[in-house]
């Protein structure tokens, strides 16, 4: 299954941007990043089936473990692409929320939009990891 980070904004030559490639280096499932501008550009077609997972402050915060195991299921069920997208600074569309497969969140702090996209690569790493029983992830 292809991991697809969808992201409004551009990430640059950061410091997070640094963090989201030492872990786009380290995912052995297939992994893609795209960019697109703060308001319009085109979002890329989808393989299908395909999942949906919006970055949402109103998501579920899910455990690592949990989202795991969310991933792994997908994969068992012939998902082809899993679409995490972050959208821009006010959020995604009440539409694109009501379509969404998933609406995650990183707990019920508000986060810098380039740090989620850190964060969301180092749990995608760690999801995977643990799927693969990779001793990374320390449980309790």
């Amino acid at each position: 299954m292809l991991l697809h980070v969808i992201a409004r904004g551009k990430i640059g030559r950061s410091p997070e941007a640094e963090l989201v490639a030492r872990y786009e280096k380290r995912l052995t499932w297939p992994t893609k990043f795209t960019e697109l501008p703060d308001t319009g550009g085109r979002v890329p077609e989808s393989q299908t089936p395909c999942r949906t997972v919006l970055l949402d402050e109103r998501g579920r915060d899910l455990s690592s473990e949990k989202l795991a195991e969310i991933l792994g299921r997908w994969r068992d069920d012939g998902i082809r692409e899993c679409r995490f997208m972050l959208g821009a600074a006010d959020g995604h569309p009440e539409e694109d929320r009501d379509e969404a497969d998933l609406l995650l969140a990183f707990g019920k702090a508000t986060w810098p939009h380039l740090l989620a996209r850190a964060m969301l690569a180092e749990q995608l790493y760690r999801a995977t990891t643990i799927i693969a029983g990779h001793p990374y992830h320390r449980s309790g």
